[in-house]
């Protein structure tokens, strides 16, 4: 079984239809090999709740907390998708992923080294459209996959 860890720019993508990486997410979720599984973790789950929230990023398509989890919730009733726990271990990863950025002041890169030992505490291969997030995976040895 082949995991795949999407970030939340790729649920947002897989759960708004008039979404700019829509097309692009549905095509690479289409392609993915039988016996694939995509993963929420506690980080992709609120993202995912607040993002499809906010007017600001998903305009008129904007929905209510409840309507939210309903989006969620639909999700878990796909057999290729599940919660993942916490992987035991993963604090380590994640101070090791924070430490290029040790002597900055906290920043989105916070995000998206939590991602990163996630990922890798899975394992899974982690799904962005974030070009800076690839290339940080790529240059700390993660596999990263960019949709489409």
């Amino acid at each position: 079984m082949t995991l795949f860890f999407p970030d939340v720019n790729v649920w947002v993508a897989l759960s708004v239809a008039n979404h700019s990486h829509s097309r692009e997410a549905w095509h690479w979720l289409d392609l993915l090999p039988a016996g694939a599984r995509l993963i929420f973790s506690r980080y992709t789950q609120l993202g995912l709740l607040r993002l499809l929230t906010n007017a600001a990023v998903t305009g008129d398509s904007s929905l209510t907390l409840s309507e939210a989890w309903g989006v969620y919730d639909r999700w878990l009733e796909d057999s290729r998708v599940e919660f993942y726990p916490e992987p035991r271990g993963v604090d380590h990863g994640f101070r090791q992923a924070t430490e290029p950025f040790a002597a900055k002041p906290a920043s989105k890169q916070v995000g998206d080294c939590w991602l990163l030992a996630f990922a890798a505490g899975a394992p899974a291969a982690l799904v962005t459209f974030d070009r800076a997030l690839y290339d940080f995976a790529r240059k700390q040895g993660h596999a990263a996959l960019i949709p489409g």
